[in-house]
């Protein structure tokens, strides 16, 4: 299908088809349409998991057009004003307030990063569960794991521009992180900060990077995605590869075009109905309990007043709560360093799946109840995880804090307990992956796709 070459718009004597004939003449408009879109061929047997991919583009979308005209009136200045506020919280304030519109442009940008990671979590979870890392489309899930770093960077950066409370104790908590780092942490912590504390020249520099080189990284990245997806071809919920079986002509008997059975009578329905709930969610509910827009975010930030709980944006929570659960010093290594390690390495282990997973099955539908048991449990464990990102640490269940007396059963219910039990199950759910892959009884694998 890569080699197909595409021939070039012929016009029909109107004016447009004659500045259509002239603009394929120079650049690659119809063959980037067909190879991608009309006779790009998908298999024919999606499902709603494949909803995600297309909500994450408007989703995109979204955030860089609402951040394009947030950044028309927002100013990065960490100084006080003459009123004692934050120029830059005062900005925020003065968008919400006093622009036309500013105060939906908020809440759209801010819902959609929380948003984004809703449905990049989802996106992900759909490879997990019908193998879509697998070969041949390893470069795609790599891409897919720097493009999900990419929006974790992005997002950390963006926190810290509202310079609320918040934003600037939990920028300060997470900065100091990297000063564990041995030989380099001090050197990389005053690097990353521009100062040696938390000033105005870390919210310039953050802002320089959120919404300049962090996105034009994002937006490369998406673009190679999307490239080497449609090099390889798109997975499916059987896991078949549809260019096995192929007509004369080289189209795949189990595929139909993208374009249009897919982007109008699959994928723009979705994205209706997500855009119906995120207006729902804009107009009514921004601050979502408090995940969305966190409440001491309301309050500019000050560096003589410390939060008494310092907790990252929901969708950090899982991987801070294994920083938290690091508690141990061993190997001569400090616990801080372990939990840097431990956060980071819940990340980066993500690129390794297409080469720790060894099952002769792609998809769920055929793989084994060890492979079905073990997900299960690692789903459930990587939110318990988020939940106990966002309490306070030494938060227990049932009401009982240490100070009250010892209970086995309540000591055993502990969060921080629990945090490190789930922290060393997602780390050897895939580090065991390998063994427990190849022993698991698979179902036969049908040649072709199935479909109703």
């Amino acid at each position: 299908m890569a080699n197909i070459v595409y021939p070039k718009y012929q016009s029909d004597g109107s004016r447009l088809g004659n500045l259509l004939e002239w603009v394929d003449a120079r650049f690659p408009a119809t063959s980037l349409w067909k190879a991608h879109l009309s006779e790009y061929y998908a298999p024919k047997n999606f499902n709603f998991w494949y909803f995600f991919g297309s909500i994450a583009i408007v989703v995109l979308i979204i955030q860089f057009v609402t951040g394009i005209f947030l950044v028309m009136n927002y100013i990065p200045d960490g100084t006080l004003n003459a009123s004692g506020i934050p120029v830059a919280f005062a900005s925020v304030e003065y968008i919400v307030r006093e622009v036309p519109g500013g105060w939906i442009i908020r809440n759209m940008h801010s819902t959609g990063a929380s948003a984004f990671f809703i449905v990049i979590y989802l996106h992900m979870f759909r490879g997990m569960l019908y193998g879509s890392y697998r070969k041949p489309r390893e470069l795609v899930w790599i891409f897919g794991v720097l493009i999900f770093l990419c929006l974790m960077a992005a997002a950390f950066m963006g926190y810290l521009l509202p310079w609320g409370q918040m934003s600037f104790w939990g920028a300060q908590v997470i900065i100091n992180l990297f000063s564990a780092i041995p030989f380099v942490g001090e050197d990389l912590s005053l690097l990353i900060r521009g100062d040696y504390v938390i000033s105005a020249a870390t919210l310039n520099r953050f802002f320089s990077l959120h919404v300049c080189a962090v996105p034009l990284a994002l937006l490369g990245l998406v673009v190679a995605h999307i490239l080497a997806l449609h090099e390889v071809g798109s997975n499916n919920p059987d896991g078949v590869e549809i260019k096995k079986h192929v007509n004369e002509k080289g189209i795949p008997l189990d595929g139909v075009p993208f374009h249009p059975q897919y982007t109008i009578g699959h994928d723009l329905p979705a994205a209706v109905i997500f855009l119906f709930f995120f207006s729902v969610v804009v107009f009514f509910w921004p601050e979502g309990g408090g995940y969305f827009q966190e409440y001491n975010n309301f309050l500019p930030a000050d560096s003589m007043k410390t939060p008494p709980h310092i907790a990252p944006v929901w969708y950090f929570t899982p991987f801070y709560s294994m920083l938290r659960a690091m508690v141990w010093n061993f190997f001569w290594i400090d616990a801080k360093l372990w939990g840097v390690i431990a956060m980071g390495g819940g990340v980066v282990i993500l690129a390794f799946l297409p080469w720790l997973d060894r099952s002769p099955a792609k998809s769920i539908r055929y793989r084994g109840p060890i492979f079905k048991t073990l997900l299960t449990i690692f789903v459930i464990g990587f939110l318990i995880l988020g939940f106990l990102g966002t309490k306070v640490p030494g938060y227990y269940f049932f009401g009982y804090t240490p100070g009250e007396g010892f209970s086995p059963l309540k000591y055993l219910l502990s969060g921080d307990l629990i945090a490190q039990i789930f922290t060393v199950y997602y780390f050897l759910f895939f580090l065991t992956m390998p063994y427990w892959s190849k022993i698991d009884k698979c179902k036969p694998v049908p040649e072709r796709v199935t479909f109703k």
